[in-house]
């Protein structure tokens, strides 16, 4: 399979309620992220999410390289690889997946063709305590299998959440105010000893 366009995507509760909560942190900010997993056949099983940038340095290609550098390594161990990417635009509003995204999107294509993008639908979001939805609170673009240079959204259904109960889950954790727990890699980049795998999140 040479690209993302016939693929499903499974994505693990933890790995979605830390990129929502990324988000949440930094309202007033665009905020980004790298999604980690594995390709299973046609299905990409995205298992864990790390949060990059909510700053300024959300484009820059130096602090970039350095967080795939640390991540690719850390979770290589694991027999896990970069898998996708994640992101949040700026206005509650803006549900168009730009440049910047679109430009990082590329680079984790070049890696993993099957790749996913996630752009966060705050509107989605804003309606989970409304009704029982259990589909991710996500649009969902991969490269469109007819033209490999653009990033198309496709079905929504194409994206489940591992786990049924993860947007409940996921709303215990916004009614705890738990996003202030989110640590990023602009945070460890800021202080070395705050810990970017957010290890203590979920115990």
């Amino acid at each position: 399979m040479s690209n993302g366009g016939e693929c499903r995507y499974v994505i693990g509760q933890n790995a979605y309620i830390k990129l929502v909560l990324h988000a949440l942190k930094h309202k007033t900010s665009a905020v980004n992220g790298v999604l980690l997993g594995r390709l299973s056949g046609d299905i990409v099983e995205i298992t864990d999410s790390v949060p990059l940038f909510h700053s300024s340095q959300i484009g820059l290609l130096p602090p970039l390289e350095i967080a795939l550098i640390m991540i690719e390594e850390y979770y290589s161990s694991q027999g896990l690889s970069i898998v996708g990417y994640f992101h949040a635009n700026e206005r509650f509003d803006d549900l168009e997946l730009g440049t910047v995204a679109k430009n990082i999107a590329d680079h984790v294509h070049r890696y993993f063709p099957q790749a996913v993008v996630l752009l966060l639908d705050n509107k989605k979001l804003g309606s989970l305590r409304n009704k029982k939805d259990k589909s991710p609170a996500v649009q969902v673009y991969a490269r469109d299998s007819s033209s490999s240079r653009s990033w198309k959204q496709v079905e929504s259904d194409r994206m489940t959440t591992k786990e049924p109960s993860a947007n409940i889950v996921l709303l215990d954790f916004i009614s705890s105010q738990k996003w202030n727990d989110i640590i990023d890699f602009d945070d460890h980049l800021d202080d070395i000893t705050k810990d970017w795998l957010n290890s203590q999140l979920f115990n």
